[in-house]
């Protein structure tokens, strides 16, 4: 197709040409029976983080791909694996019906550069009868992109930076879920939890696409 001489199709997970998402990827990045995993970032969030795989290979390259080079048609495969995970976590019970699920926040020119907030966009296309998808936190202005930081300037560039969306959650019923795409040291998802829970709502766990 001419489209393809102009902007090639390939694989955003491994570079395949003439597919945006490979089967091979797609099955690489699927949730397995044991999967999400409980993992221990080095900063605690005080409630249990689960990841759906290793942030590496195809997972890796498709999260990159959304969020450093635009590819919103890799929100659908991400998010679908982000559902069979929260999917798996209410059918063992460590997640109740009605779920509240909040994305972690996403710097403002990130966002703005990448057209939208892709952790978002992927927490509602997770979405499923029972959970409600709260856009509940943002990030203040001048936070640092936190690549190449250590764990404990990572803590102190979010620390006080997350706050809750005026009353966002108010009467809003059921456990809370905050989803992000990776976990990395743990910070953002510890200051996220504590925001919330000193709001006043029950942070049951913290879901995440991949980990670090």
């Amino acid at each position: 197709m001419l489209a393809d001489l102009v902007l090639p199709l390939e694989c955003g997970g491994c570079g395949a040409p003439s597919t945006r998402w490979c089967g091979t990827c797609a099955q690489t990045i699927a949730s397995r029976a044991d999967e999400p995993v409980l993992v221990t970032p080095r900063l605690d969030p005080g409630v249990p983080v689960f990841a759906l795989g290793r942030y590496a290979g195809p997972r890796r390259q498709a999260i990159l791909a959304v969020k450093e080079r635009g590819r919103a048609d890799l929100v659908g495969p991400l998010g679908e694996a982000l559902r069979a995970g929260l999917s798996r976590l209410l059918t063992w019970g460590v997640l109740a019906a009605p779920l509240v699920v909040v994305p972690a926040p996403t710097r403002f020119t990130a966002a703005r550069r990448r057209g939208g907030d892709p952790v978002a966009r992927m927490a509602r296309a997770a979405a499923a009868p029972g959970v409600t998808v709260v856009d509940a936190l943002r990030m203040r202005a001048l936070t640092k992109d936190s690549v190449g930081l250590s764990a404990a300037a990572r803590q102190r560039n979010v620390t006080g930076r997350i706050r809750l969306r005026g009353s966002a959650l108010r009467n809003v019923v059921g456990e809370v879920l905050l989803v992000d795409d990776v976990v990395t040291t743990g910070a953002t998802a510890t200051e996220g939890v504590r925001v919330l829970q000193t709001a006043g709502t029950s942070v049951a766990a913290v879901l995440v696409i991949a980990h670090a």
